[in-house]
């Protein structure tokens, strides 16, 4: 059994990747916000749990000492407040706290790490987005993102630490935010009241958060290095997965396509190639990193 050190474990993807990891056979050490333990998805003792009122703010010798007794780490914090991450100040402090992490790990003999990344670091729009397709932020979340993946690949390359970085398309699920696409539509189809969407032809990658959080867990099984596509790689337009969604319940005329506001920066395709290899494939080689 091997000891995971986890971020995030109360947010919407960091729930599902403890409960996989658990699942797993790991024994997970939790870093929290005081008051989070009533939001995670698996019971965790008291000594399984680490307090800090912001790990962003934490150096490297508080990480090295967190980390240490830990064969790896999934790093799954970062700030995400809906309707605001995207150009939010916050995403630079999530950067600096996140190399502080890494450079913790390293130094308290941490072997892996993995992090999440953001389809957003690849150049869009895009159709069938591979691991070595153009990057190209188009937003200061996406920006410092890769600017934390070139960071940590540099500095953990260079100390014998494998790394790896999980780049997350558009999941839905259990735990979503109340303002994101699913439940809204959800929260008006069960009311019978109409759900106001834009004409809905852009281009998605759909992934159930709880199949991503499987896919990330599995990493620290795979031992598989560099860039990861986290996503189905199936083309869905945002109007088939609004569809999709009114079908169960019975109420597609509820559906109101063309009066919803597209953002300016919305792009018409987001759609990823999957390159996870699957848990029980172990990667024994240290692929290159190809992004």
């Amino acid at each position: 059994m091997s000891v995971v050190l986890l971020t995030g474990a109360s947010g919407f993807v960091g729930r599902q990747i403890h409960r996989h990891l658990a699942a797993n056979g790991h024994d997970v050490r939790l870093v929290l916000r005081p008051g989070a333990h009533a939001r995670l998805a698996v019971d965790t003792a008291a000594d399984g749990i680490v307090e800090t009122g912001d790990l962003f703010a934490e150096n490297s010798a508080w990480w090295s000492e967190i980390c240490r007794g830990a064969d790896a780490v999934v790093h799954a914090a970062w700030y995400v407040e809906p309707g605001r991450y995207l150009d939010a100040p916050e995403n630079a402090a999530c950067v600096t706290g996140s190399f502080a992490l890494a450079r913790g790990a390293a130094e308290a003999g941490v072997k892996h790490v993995i992090g999440l990344g953001t389809c957003m670091e690849y150049r869009l729009p895009g159709d069938g987005l591979a691991v070595d397709a153009p990057l190209g932020p188009s937003n200061f979340y996406a920006a410092c993102k890769l600017a934390t993946f070139h960071m940590l690949r540099e500095w953990l390359g260079a100390r014998d630490c494998l790394f790896s970085w999980c780049r997350l398309f558009y999941l839905f699920g259990e735990g979503e935010h109340p303002a994101r696409l699913s439940p809204y539509l959800r929260r008006c189809l069960a009311a019978g009241e109409v759900a106001r969407l834009s004409t809905g032809t852009q281009q998605r990658d759909f992934l159930d958060v709880a199949e991503a959080g499987a896919m990330i867990a599995g990493v620290v099984d795979t031992r598989q290095s560099g860039a990861i596509n986290i996503c189905s790689g199936r083309p869905t337009t945002i109007r088939q997965f609004a569809e999709r969604i009114a079908d169960a319940y019975g109420r597609r005329d509820l559906l109101e396509f063309g009066t919803g506001e597209v953002h300016a920066s919305d792009p018409s395709c987001v759609v990823g190639i999957c390159n996870a290899i699957k848990r029980g494939h172990r990667n024994e080689g240290q692929a290159a990193d190809q992004a």
